[in-house]
């Protein structure tokens, strides 16, 4: 049976408002730009283009100047301004996804084969309420890293393995299941916006039956990057796939049309092996998801009611960057381990000033990281020595995704080998100062970089 795109009693609107942007040439006299409000039409495409973040004098000449990459893949060749990050690594930003680890403790505890994916795709889901911020997090340096634990038995470690090109790599782990990811971006510059393409590999066995579910993401697209204000849009499918069993998600996320119709909807089945559906799965990736078991029409079973799986935890209210209590949380201590490693995203001195609120500090703490950076690679250089990450380790297999084939790296299990000894050290080990603490990613020491 052919699988269901958006059928049964959903109604897709993708190809009603799948194109609604307006060029506004002849407005600002800048070619190529194109400018969308997500909440209104095409008529307030002017008065769009003159909101957002960027001052008049510094929107004007990053434009003429980005205009050169147009169609490039801007993942690492263009350097940013503080005034658009927040105050939180990239690595950092992987981690936020545990905030709903118990989605996949349900999701092991379950005997419905089905109900366990509808549990699964819930949690990647919600990974997306954090597409709401359209502030960018930093690049990690390479050799980076950042710790959790305290959080639904999990304990998450995470280590940038790459710089060119950027790659991270994270491994988590509770009493019901194991969660491993390679992560790399592949990008699209196109003038006023950026296509964002996921060649990660997600994988994560849930302990009980052994069973292995495997993701791939949606691509995703950051509208608005210097005209107008920044919002995220994340149209296309996401598939969860049972490689055990051959069951598998498919959903589909609707893009965003005329005055923000379709905007965070969700629809989709769990089918069988046989691709018959099975459930339905229904909701906003900023709100709540629900599911309903359904025929193999993909209708709904008589004497059955849509429940949710998931909803959306309370957030603070008028936060700067639109953070969650969790995300707070990966910026604090409460979350860190004894003996925090140097590496610690969290001591990062140009993260911490512009949590602080001082962008001019900021600034000039990420050129001289990214500075040192470039001074270890030139060393490196020098030497004809390799970079080895600590924590994950280079494998000869090739992942295929649908945008390019992606290099794996395997959690080593070292990590857990150094928590355990600092876990169970008798030394008095007190809690990092953030602010005293220096970061130390380096591969070699003492090394001036003036």
């Amino acid at each position: 049976m052919a699988q269901k795109q958006g059928g049964g009693f959903f109604t897709s609107i993708a190809s009603s408002f799948s194109n609604f942007s307006k060029s506004v040439n002849g407005i600002l006299g800048y070619e190529g730009l194109e400018v969308i409000n997500p909440e209104g039409g095409t008529e307030d495409t002017e008065a769009e283009a003159q909101r957002g973040r960027w001052k008049q004098e510094d929107r004007d000449s990053y434009w003429k100047m980005m205009q050169k990459y147009i169609g490039a893949d801007v993942t690492s060749m263009v350097t940013l301004p503080v005034l658009i990050f927040e105050p939180m690594s990239m690595l950092q930003k992987m981690a936020e996804l545990m905030e709903y680890s118990h989605l996949l403790d349900l999701a092991d505890e379950c005997e419905d084969p089905y109900m366990r994916l509808v549990y699964a795709s819930c949690f990647f889901i919600t990974m997306y309420y954090a597409c709401q911020r359209t502030w960018k997090p930093f690049n990690p340096i390479l050799g980076e890293t950042f710790e959790m634990v305290n959080h639904g038995g999990v304990t998450f470690i995470s280590e940038q393995v790459s710089h060119h090109p950027p790659m991270g790599a994270g491994h988590a782990e509770n009493d019901h299941f194991v969660y491993d990811i390679t992560s790399k971006v592949k990008t699209k510059f196109l003038g006023n916006s950026l296509d964002i393409y996921p060649l990660g590999r997600t994988r994560v066995t849930l302990k009980r039956d052994g069973v292995v579910l495997d993701l791939v993401p949606p691509p995703s697209k950051v509208n608005n990057l210097i005209f107008g204000r920044t919002w995220v849009d994340v149209p296309g499918e996401m598939i969860v796939t049972n490689l055990t069993t051959g069951d598998k998600v498919v959903l589909y996320f609707q893009p965003c049309g005329w005055f923000g119709a379709g905007r965070f909807e969700v629809d989709g089945y769990v089918y069988n092996a046989a691709e018959e559906p099975k459930m339905l799965i229904t909701g906003k990736w900023n709100e709540s998801m629900s599911y309903q078991p359904c025929d193999v029409e993909g209708e709904p079973l008589p004497g059955t009611e849509l429940k949710e799986a998931w909803k959306v935890a309370e957030v603070p209210e008028n936060d700067k960057f639109q953070y969650t209590y969790f995300a707070h949380k990966l910026n604090g201590l409460d979350t860190a381990p004894k003996k925090l490693l140097a590496s610690d995203s969290r001591l990062r001195s140009d993260r911490y000033a512009l949590e602080e609120g001082d962008l001019s500090k900021a600034g000039s703490e990420k050129s001289r990281l990214e500075e040192r950076q470039r001074a270890e690679k030139r060393i490196r250089e020098t030497k004809g020595e390799q970079y080895m990450p600590k924590w994950f380790d280079p494998t000869s297999e090739m992942a295929p995704t649908p945008w390019g084939d992606l290099e794996v790296y395997h959690y080593n299990g070292k990590y857990n080998e150094h928590r355990a000894a600092m876990d169970n050290s008798s030394d008095n080990i007190e809690k990092t100062d953030v602010r005293s603490t220096e970061f130390n990613p380096w591969q070699y020491g003492n090394l001036a970089t003036e």
